[in-house]
């Protein structure tokens, strides 16, 4: 069972944009829309080492507060006091028993945060719709170091094994899956490559049931055998049975096992102690329950599963699969984020080189608006990054409730680890907590102001319009500003409106920013870089009243819109109005907008 196949879908995922050339272990990406040039290094590269010892040393973690990791704390204050209020009825049964909260900003841990049980129920009951809880005693909190199954954040940890082997020069990314695995070219497969597995661009469809299955024979020839719903590279479509594919391969090429691998490769060498597949019984107390695995929600009829992974093909597969079996924690997470940022160390071991880091957080799918996904990291997804969303923001989802959000722009992580299958996977839908979370920590990243010690800020709130309303200047031909700007592509704007009726009627005013990039509809929204730009608007005579107006709709939002240095100036280029040194009592009118000092 899939994320996607349960989720709340907001923006679309994005799909693949062609033009890579592999040489041996050698990229270059310079023929991707909008992808700087990075060549990949070969099996020679320091990269390429075994889990070695880079040459400098990768920031490492250390617990401190808000403001050491230039953090604003209200706003990770509400990011916990948010994601308490999702263990009652979201909107009708909880979305998950508890969570593990961690959030963080350079080298520092500036939130972790358990909530809620790891385990709450027996059992559920499924003529009353309800969970039949343990007795209190025998409930157990979340703690710090609660184990979580991650499903499908797994997929990233095969994806960097097999961005691994690219750098050694044992896989190729434009290579066919059948020049490693011969067989798999049944049902019209045989031009599927490495790449489209990484992208979820191969055709497959989400999800078959394996673990109908008997024997790992029977499990491989339904791959073999399995028609793509769609001719590879012509669309996106996530689908676990990529993920598994490329266990697949990752296992040929090296003779080894993916729980070998993952050991070897990522986790002994961060230091990664409690991130494993098939966790030992003695692990069990500290990990969280999933789900009462029954018929007819799920494949299996196994009961209350804690300590083996939820997902039933990777159970059917002995607990080790591509796509789902690893169990971590929210600590060791927070240390695979802070290597991918750091380029690929983390202190003195590096897994992967910057270049390969670089090409995970590339997007591959330009031809797929709304579904960027770099090599097994997607990108730039509102639905649950929230405000954290940039085109380079990368992470993923697990569908026991599990995510982890990397936001390279602002050097920040966060993981939210729920147990939301817990007491069955029917008790939630969307991402409505991630979402918050994200949402909250992006806030907490502060925007300074243009210039002095505030500014105006519209806001972050969904479902609202919020306008900046400058006064009546007889004389004024120009306006002067900047203006900083992320919001929800497609979707939420801030419009520069003039009124020649006193405020009756609104019309847009063209404007530019930076001197030279034309707004032609009076509008902008979606990624600005996060940076201020200048902006100047030629205003009509009779024009009477201007305004900024932001817009949100009701389900995404971005992480606002900032003005700053309003000033109207007349023909000669004389200020008429400075907001720094209003005269005649003049004031600007803030319906929404707030003055920020962040």
């Amino acid at each position: 069972m899939t994320e996607e196949s349960m989720r709340d879908r907001g923006p679309s995922r994005r799909a693949f944009g062609g033009g890579v050339l592999a040489l041996g272990g050698a990229l270059m990406i310079g023929s991707i829309p909008g992808a700087a040039a990075a060549p990949e290094p070969g099996p020679g590269s320091p990269g390429a080492t075994r889990g070695g010892a880079a040459p400098a040393r990768g920031t490492t973690l250390r617990r401190g507060s808000a403001a050491r990791a230039g953090l604003l704390p209200e706003h990770l204050d509400r990011l916990v006091t948010d994601a308490e209020t999702f263990l009652g009825p979201s909107p009708t049964h909880p979305w998950y028993a508890g969570a593990v909260l961690l959030a963080g900003r350079g080298g520092t841990v500036a939130l972790h945060r358990p909530i809620g049980m790891a385990v709450r129920y027996a059992s559920y009951d499924e003529k009353t719709d309800t969970g039949v809880e343990l007795p209190p005693h025998e409930q157990v909190p979340m703690a710090e170091d609660t184990v979580f199954d991650l499903a499908s954040v797994s997929k990233l940890f095969t994806s960097i094994l097999a961005v691994q082997q690219i750098e050694r020069g044992a896989l190729r990314l434009e290579a066919r899956v059948t020049a490693y695995l011969p067989e798999f070219g049944g049902g019209g497969k045989q031009d599927v490559t490495v790449r489209q597995l990484l992208t979820h661009t191969s055709g497959f469809r989400s999800w078959i049931p394996l673990y109908k299955a008997p024997t790992r024979e029977g499990k491989l020839r339904l791959i073999w055998d399995e028609v793509p719903a769609n001719p590879p590279g012509s669309a996106y479509l996530y689908s676990d049975l990529n993920l598994i594919t490329l266990q697949l391969i990752l296992e040929e090429i090296t003779g080894l096992g993916l729980e070998v691998l993952l050991h070897d490769e990522i986790t002994a060498p961060l230091g990664m102690h409690r991130t494993r597949f098939n966790p030992p019984l003695s692990w069990r107390p500290e990990i969280a329950a999933t789900e009462d695995a029954r018929p007819p929600w799920s494949g299996l009829d196994r009961g209350m599963v804690r300590g083996e992974v939820h997902d039933e093909n990777a159970h059917s597969l002995g607990g080790v699969a591509g796509h789902a079996g690893i169990f971590s924690r929210a600590r060791d997470l927070a240390i695979l984020a802070r290597t991918l940022l750091n380029g690929g160390s983390y202190g003195k071991a590096r897994i992967l080189s910057p270049a390969s880091v670089e090409l995970m957080f590339t997007d591959f799918n330009t031809a797929f608006p709304g579904d960027e996904h770099g090599l097994g990291f997607e990108l730039y997804q509102h639905w649950y990054m929230g405000a954290m969303a940039t085109p380079r923001t990368a992470g993923h989802t697990g569908f026991t409730g599990t995510s982890l959000v990397l936001d390279p722009t602002t050097d920040s992580f966060l993981v939210v680890l729920g147990n939301s299958v817990h007491p069955v996977r029917s008790w939630r839908s969307g991402s409505a907590p991630r979402v918050a979370a994200a949402d909250h920590l992006a806030r907490a990243v502060p925007v300074r102001p243009h210039r002095g010690r505030t500014s105006w800020f519209s806001g972050m709130a969904s479902a609202t319009t919020a306008t900046l309303t400058l006064p009546h200047v007889p004389r004024a031909a120009r306006l002067e500003c900047a203006l900083w700007w992320d919001t929800e592509p497609g979707t939420d704007t801030v419009v520069l409106e003039s009124s020649a009726d006193g405020g009756t009627t609104w019309r847009p005013v063209s404007f530019t920013t930076d001197g030279r990039t034309e707004h032609p509809a009076g509008a902008a929204g979606g990624w600005s870089g996060r940076a201020w730009h200048t902006v100047s608007a030629l205003l009509s005579a009779t024009d009477t009243l201007l305004r900024w107006r932001c817009t949100t709709d009701q389900r995404y939002v971005g992480r606002g819109v900032y003005v700053d240095g309003l000033r109207l100036l007349d023909a000669a280029g004389r200020p008429v109005f400075d907001e720094a040194r209003p005269a005649d009592g003049a004031r600007i009118e803030a319906n929404g907008w707030s003055r920020s000092a962040d």
